[in-house]
């Protein structure tokens, strides 16, 4: 099963693929309300609103996996949306790492980061940028959305 086979449920219930975002510029990042690491919300934002129009999306996938996101997908939804203005896809909660790993966060976490080392997700914000041909880039917690690593490398796959 490719990656844009594997099923998934946005935050409302409604299910769906990676396929719906086929050729897109993709950038999935396990996400929770109550971090530190939250705010980097207005940074996902601002490049959910830079650059979609020319074939970028930023997904996000609430997680509880480190103690800090909210109950329901309800209140995710409400959150992100007031507190933070989130017009780009959320999905529901999934486990990112264990047993019970959701299968994207399987297959994500087989890539390894710039410095060479796969495996677990360490915490929340982790990213992972997906070209339209497949090819998988992960970045850190602390590598905020919009730094330069990052959004050259958005811009380098969106001028092809």
């Amino acid at each position: 099963m490719s990656l844009e086979d594997i099923p998934l449920t946005l935050i409302d219930g409604t299910p769906t693929t990676l396929g719906a975002y086929r050729g897109q510029v993709k950038l999935i990042v396990n996400v929770a309300s109550r971090c530190g690491l939250t705010p980097q919300y207005s940074a996902l934002e601002e490049l959910q609103r830079t650059y979609a129009v020319r074939g970028f999306t930023v997904l996000g996938f609430p997680s509880n996996q480190f103690m800090q996101e909210m109950g329901s997908a309800e209140s995710i939804a409400t959150f992100c949306s007031t507190t933070y203005g989130v017009t780009f896809p959320m999905f529901e909660k999934v486990k990112v790492n264990g047993r019970s790993q959701h299968p994207l966060y399987a297959e994500l976490t087989k890539t390894a980061d710039a410095s060479g080392k796969a495996g677990r997700v360490e915490w929340n914000f982790e990213k992972f940028l997906i070209a339209p041909d497949g090819t998988i880039e992960r970045f850190r917690p602390r590598t905020v959305p919009d730094d330069p690593a990052i959004v050259s490398r958005i811009e380098a796959l969106l001028s092809h």
